[in-house]
This record gives structure tokens, C-alpha cells and sequence, in this order.
């Protein structure tokens, strides 16, 4: 099977923010301090990405993560303020605009996992979007059914990417399904997840 083109690569991050935004969109008023996961909130979950999204136009553009990083805002109110899902809508049209530029998918960028290549970073963001979605409804009682290309397509990152033990410190190690479980179950216990 060839690899995705760069088209293909950017459609799939788009639908996977798009994806996010619609669960964000659908926090409730009294829902953002909800467990999403150990240790955050929906507010945490949501700035977490906002995070993520806001570090992709300077790592694009060539600056190291140590030049970045006293520039993002690390703390959930500051990240978010009044207005979650502007702030997370803003943070997600910057990165996609990055994205898109000429010849962004074939730059390496500098992660503090040291020299990857963007393309590899792109497909990464978009799994980590596709799942954290997953974590988002759940939380809060949503929609908790995935894009089903892009359960596929995070299921071939985690294939090559996630070991036995899932990523230490960051990825939880994968938990046992039942033979025969659909994609997106499957997925989600890559990713240390019980559907």
C-alpha cells in the first residue's frame, strides 16, 4: 500500500479537528470541570489540545522546542480563558493553516523527542486528536462514535508506533479486547482505553 499523499495526510487532520471541535462545542456550562482522564478535566482535556495546536506554525517554521515554549501558555485558564471553544477553534485554524503551506509535510521538525519528520508529527497530531475526541464525549455523555477513516488511520500509527507497554508517562499500555472487537474498540484499548 503507498503512502498517503500530502493532501490525503491533511484531510484526515482537518477531519479530525473538525471532529474535536464538534465535541467541544457540545461541553454543557456545568461540564467543564468533569474527569476526562486521571488527573485532567474537560477544561484540561481541552487545553491540552489547544496546547498542541499552537506549537505546530513555530515548530513548522524551523524554531526548537526550548525557543517555543516559554511562548505557549501552560496553564488551563490561560490557555482557554472565557471562551473554550474559541480559544481551541483559533489555536486549530493556526495549525492548519501551518500545515498547509508549501512544502510543511516534508520539513523535519524538532520535538522534544529530538529530529522527526512532519509528515510522521502530522499523523501522530491527528491520532492523538481522533482518540482525545473519544475521551471528550465520554466524559461529558456525548457522541461517542468516531470517524471510522479515522479510527483506521490511528490504528496504523499505533501499530507502528505505541509498543507492549504504550508510550511510559504519557500513553497508558494497551488493555485486552475480545477477539473480534470492532475497529474503534480496538483503537481505544491501543491507547489504554476501555470502550
Amino acid at each position: 500500500m503507498s503512502a498517503p499523499s500530502k493532501t490525503d495526510l491533511l484531510l484526515l487532520f482537518q477531519r479530525a479537528q473538525a471532529q474535536f471541535t464538534d465535541r467541544v462545542d457540545a461541553v454543557g456550562p456545568g461540564e467543564w470541570e468533569a474527569p476526562a482522564l486521571p488527573e485532567w478535566s474537560v477544561a484540561d482535556l481541552v487545553a491540552h489540545l489547544t496546547s498542541e495546536q499552537l506549537w505546530v506554525p513555530p515548530l513548522l517554521a524551523g524554531e526548537e522546542p526550548g525557543a517555543v515554549a516559554p511562548r505557549i501558555p501552560t496553564g488551563t485558564e490561560e490557555l482557554l480563558g472565557g471562551d473554550p471553544l474559541t480559544a481551541w477553534e483559533t489555536a486549530a485554524d493556526g495549525a492548519l493553516t501551518a500545515w498547509a503551506a508549501p512544502g510543511a509535510t516534508e520539513r523535519t521538525v524538532h520535538l522534544s523527542a529530538g529530529p522527526t519528520a512532519a509528515r510522521d508529527y502530522l499523523v501522530e497530531m491527528t491520532a492523538d486528536l481522533t482518540v482525545h475526541a473519544w475521551d471528550l464525549a465520554r466524559a461529558v455523555g456525548g457522541v461517542t462514535a468516531l470517524d471510522p477513516e479515522l479510527v483506521t488511520a490511528a490504528l496504523r500509527y499505533a501499530e507502528l508506533h505505541l509498543g507492549e507497554d504504550g508510550v511510559p508517562g504519557v500513553i497508558a499500555a494497551p488493555v485486552q479486547v475480545a477477539p473480534g472487537a470492532d475497529p474503534q474498540t480496538v483503537l481505544l484499548a491501543r491507547f489504554g482505553r476501555r470502550a
